[in-house]
Order: structure tokens, then C-alpha cells, then sequence
């Protein structure tokens, strides 16, 4: 269990640590580079480096929070990797039932998996389920996870790195979108974004606009070759038209 620095959580609990590469969203994964940091500093857990492990020793962690928590399932991993066995998930989902005062917010690019043993687990009201979706050709991850019983579903648009232009949103609550930050970040558009919000707008889905990502320019904020981007920290600024998004899905 650590304290997060993401906008949209409080902490982070890894059952579960290591990963692989499936699409361009993870070209810069953070939780690689983290994992073999962790590692060079001889951090037990991460001895193994990116690789996917379980660790069972961290299934009791919730139950030592003693004031509810909003809380980033996996932030080092993805909970729906083929490599976790299902009976580790059902655990985790155990651990998460068994403590509804905390919140879990569970998210995963492998939409296929998560809809094909979704029917096998617990869907309390405290398990928040989303996919991350970087450009339009991923938007079927979308599909696939509004076909599961989770209570509260949403969407990760980060890094974006592409025009969506249909995300379907009928069975979504809650969309988080956000440009890439870190060394060799790829710049996102305004467009980009604009659209997703404009859809979530129609449809009346909370949007949290989460950050800018790394200015690829050290410019004034009016030039128009950084795509009205606001350089106004180091995640490149949190303002959309000078707004601050920052919705949150309704309690279910």
C-alpha cells in the first residue's frame, strides 16, 4: 500500500506486480520503469522486476486501513493478465468484498478476459471496473467491458494518443482522459480531447481531465503549434479552456 500522487485515487494496492506489453498505450509504461527501479534498490517485492507475480502476503493490507479509501487496484500490474490465475482474482475480489467501506478502482486493458470470467466473480458496489482506451482502435474495449455486471464502470483515455471520435458511452459512468508525461512523451491534441469531452457531455457521463502531459514546446501558452496546450506545470497543466475538470461518477 503506498499514497498516490494520481488525481483521481488516494492509494495504490498491489496484489499483483509485472506486466507485458499488449498496445501503444504501453510503449511508456510507467510501471515498468518503477518496477526495475524498485528492484535496483533491492526492494523485495520487486526482485522479479517486471515480471508477473503474485503476492499473497498483500491480500490483507485493506484490512489494516482504519478510514475509508479510494483505492487503485494493481497500479503495478493488470489484475486481468492471462498469467494471474483465477483463483488469485477471486481473492483479490474477496478482499474487496469483504470490505465495502473502501472504494477499488480496478483497470486493465484485457477487456477479453475480464468479460469472459466476469460472471465468475463478485461484483460488489465498491469494485469500480474500467479499461484503458488510447485511440480509436481500442474502443472495443469499451464494448466489452459494459457487457459486465460491474456497478460502476469507466474509462482510462490515457495516455491518448489518437482521435476518438464514437466512444460508446450508454453503460459508462465516469471518463478520466489524459496526455502522456515522462521522457519521451508523445504530445496529445486539443481536438483529441475536446472530443471525448464533448461526447461525455452529451451523454451527461462525469469527465475528469486529468493533465496535459509533458509540453513538447517550451512556449507561450497562445502559440498555436502546441495545440493550446498550458505549460503550467510539470504534467503540462490540468486546464481545458481554462477549466478544470475534475467530475466524479455518482455513487451507485
Amino acid at each position: 500500500m503506498a499514497e498516490s500522487t494520481i488525481e483521481w485515487t488516494e492509494l495504490t494496492w498491489n496484489p499483483v506486480t509485472g506486466c507485458k506489453k499488449i498496445s501503444p498505450g504501453c510503449k511508456f509504461c510507467y510501471a515498468e520503469v518503477m518496477s526495475r527501479r524498485l528492484k535496483a534498490m533491492g526492494v523485495e517485492k520487486y526482485k522479479d522486476g517486471f515480471k508477473i507475480r503474485v503476492h499473497p502476503e498483500s491480500l490483507n493490507i485493506p484490512f489494516t486501513w482504519k478510514k475509508p479509501k479510494v483505492v487503485f487496484v494493481n497500479s503495478m500490474s493488470d489484475l486481468f493478465h492471462d498469467e494471474i490465475p483465477l483463483d488469485f482474482i477471486k481473492a483479490v475480489f474477496s478482499v474487496m468484498n469483504a470490505t465495502p467501506q473502501h472504494t477499488y478502482q480496478v483497470l486493465t486493458k484485457r477487456s477479453d478476459r475480464l468479460l469472459t470470467i466476469a460472471d465468475e466473480l463478485n461484483w460488489t458496489a465498491n469494485i469500480w471496473m474500467g479499461v484503458s482506451v488510447e485511440n480509436e482502435k481500442y474502443v472495443q474495449r469499451v464494448t466489452e467491458l459494459s457487457k459486465t455486471p460491474a456497478k460502476t464502470k469507466f474509462l482510462s483515455v490515457e495516455p491518448l494518443l489518437g482521435y476518438i471520435k464514437n466512444l460508446p458511452l450508454d453503460k459508462i459512468n465516469w471518463v478520466i482522459v489524459g496526455g502522456e508525461s515522462g521522457h519521451g512523451a508523445r504530445p496529445v491534441k486539443y481536438e483529441w480531447i475536446e472530443s471525448v469531452r464533448r461526447q461525455c457531455e452529451i451523454k451527461k457521463v462525469p469527465f475528469f481531465f486529468k493533465q496535459w502531459g509533458k509540453p513538447k514546446f517550451n512556449a507561450n501558452a497562445n502559440d498555436p503549434t502546441i495545440d493550446k496546450l498550458h505549460p503550467r506545470h510539470a504534467k503540462g497543466g490540468c486546464e481545458l479552456d481554462g477549466k478544470i475538470y475534475r467530475e466524479l461518477p455518482v455513487a451507485v
